[in-house]
């Protein structure tokens, strides 16, 4: 009898827990969690008494309503009609129509909302050998110390033996572009069938899924080369995949932990690069090595580069400023301080800048890589201190001195009419520097003479009434030596001794022929 007091107590015990547990849970709501916490007891206790063991309801399925419940409609529909809406350019068009809530739970049910494109399946492209180039152009940013231009990276692969052509550069323009063609052109040895391109403003001006429409200038480098010109879709990348995986490769492997000091040092080391490591190690996808591959089977199915020649200048036109400059390529150049207001031709290579007036060059410089530099050949300024007081004083302007009184008289009439002098005077010194001074000169006073002024009338006597004709600029080979060579005219007279002496007496009728005897009679 003396355990039944001890059992009351821990009934009483019991019981007292189980009150509290329930006046938590149903009174204050608490979780079992908390509970346990409070009372500390085990979370297992308090799901026992909870009549809760061993089982765990799982959270109620009914969502809370959200904000955005009224507006699901609209955000489907914008959606619908454009798949790349973000969300905020929603967020902006549900304001007005009295959404309160912010971004966050919006970019979760756009999230969901948003359509999703069926996953692409991909064909495997197969090439066979000389069938087709692939080219790209790859960025690699401003890697060059203190030189303020972008690198760019310029790849051509043979598709069939995966075999690359690699240089840099710092222009993507379609003379860069070219050459960099002829040079990968020259490295293969030959042509491919076609060659494939992204949508490069060089190649492509426009690509929609109706039509493509190529450069004009580039179709007629490829017909002078002999291959087709295929264009990718527009982001597909996948249609090129060699040379995009080739680019990748040249990122990891090459351009990683290098430094460079200029390009040319940066085209030497990508040289060595290229030709020991990337063709000849074995290719991850073929298991070859593309340099033997391209070497045994792919290099004879290349047809022969044509020998017809291809202008692969920078080409372009500017008006001489009056510091006697142009501007090429964001740097400035200067030409005769004379043909201020003139519209001269540049043309430029790697290494140089010709500038022609007419078919005559008249100034010639290093080109210049870098940006905002002014390059100037001294000669250009030679005499302009000496004519300026001149050209001040009224008697001629600069570059026309050389007229002398035909000149003055000239331009003491002209100005009385209401033509335009500075006009005039960019003409007439156009004409001045084609056919010299003293024909200028010549058919200034010979136009004078029949009542008349005006740069079409003297451009009339030079051209046609003397027949002149600009020369073009000699042809420099580089070499002081073949420079220097002077060949005679060749005496054609000899050829006259080739001509039969003429007949001198008439030969008579020809014999007859006797069809049946074969004789003459």
């Amino acid at each position: 009898m003396a355990k039944l007091p001890k059992l009351a107590a821990a009934l009483t015990a019991q019981d007292t827990r189980l009150s509290d547990v329930l006046r938590l849970s149903l009174v204050e709501g608490l979780s079992i969690r908390a509970i346990a916490h409070r009372l500390q007891l085990s979370r297992k206790t308090v799901r026992k008494l909870l009549g809760r063991a061993g089982e765990r309801k799982p959270p109620s399925s009914e969502a809370r309503t959200s904000l955005l419940e009224p507006y699901d409609t609209e955000i489907r529909r914008l959606l619908a009609d454009t798949p790349e809406f973000k969300a905020p350019a929603i967020l902006e068009r549900l304001r007005p129509l009295g959404y309160t809530g912010g971004i966050t739970i919006l970019r979760d049910r756009v999230r969901r909302l948003r359509p999703r494109a069926p996953k692409e399946a991909f064909l495997t492209l197969d090439f066979k050998p000389g069938a087709a180039l692939q080219v790209d152009w790859a960025d690699f940013g401003f890697a060059l110390p203190g030189c303020p231009r972008r690198v760019s990276g310029f790849a051509m692969v043979a598709c069939y033996s995966r075999y690359l052509y690699l240089e840099f550069t710092l222009s993507q323009t379609m003379g860069t572009f070219l050459r960099c063609m002829e040079r990968g052109l020259a490295f293969f040895g030959g042509v491919a069938d076609a060659d494939i391109f992204d949508n490069m403003k060089t190649v492509v001006l426009s690509h929609t899924r109706h039509a493509t429409v190529f450069n004009p200038h580039f179709l007629e480098y490829a017909k002078a080369r002999g291959f087709k010109v295929i264009a990718c879709n527009v982001r597909k990348g996948n249609e090129k995949g060699g040379v995009e995986r080739h680019i990748g490769f040249v990122r990891v492997r090459f351009w990683t932990g290098r430094r460079f000091t200029d390009v040319l040092d940066l085209n030497t080391q990508a040289l060595q690069w290229r030709d020991d490591i990337a063709n000849n190690r074995v290719h991850a996808e073929t298991g070859k090595v593309p340099a033997l591959v391209f070497r045994h089977e792919e290099q004879r199915h290349l047809k022969p580069i044509p020998a017809t020649p291809f202008d692969v200048d920078d080409i372009a036109t500017h008006t001489v400023t009056k510091t006697f400059r142009v501007t090429f390529d964001r740097n400035r150049y200067s030409v005769p301080w004379r043909l201020v207001g003139q519209t001269v031709l540049i043309r430029a290579t790697d290494d140089a800048v010709a500038i022609f007036l007419g078919q005559k060059q008249v100034a010639a410089h290093r080109r210049s890589w870098g940006v905002g530099e002014d390059i100037e050949h001294p000669s250009h300024r030679e005499g302009l201190l000496q004519r300026k007081p001149r050209a001040a004083a009224g008697a001629l302007p600069p570059g026309l001195v050389g007229l002398g009184e035909a000149g003055i008289e000239y331009f003491k009439i002209f100005a009385a009419g209401g033509r335009s002098v500075a006009r005039e005077t960019v003409r007439l010194i156009f004409f001045v520097e084609l056919f010299g001074e003293q024909a200028t000169r010549d058919a200034l006073a010979e136009v004078m003479a029949t009542g008349h002024v005006g740069a079409e009338y003297v451009e009339y006597v030079l051209r046609h009434k003397k027949g002149l004709t600009p020369s073009a600029a000699p042809l420099r080979l580089g070499d002081a030596v073949l420079d220097a060579l002077s060949l005679r005219e060749p005496d054609l007279s000899r050829y006259d001794q080739l001509v039969p002496t003429p007949m001198t007496r008439d030969p008579g009728a020809l014999p007859a022929f006797d069809e049946d005897d074969h004789e003459t009679r």
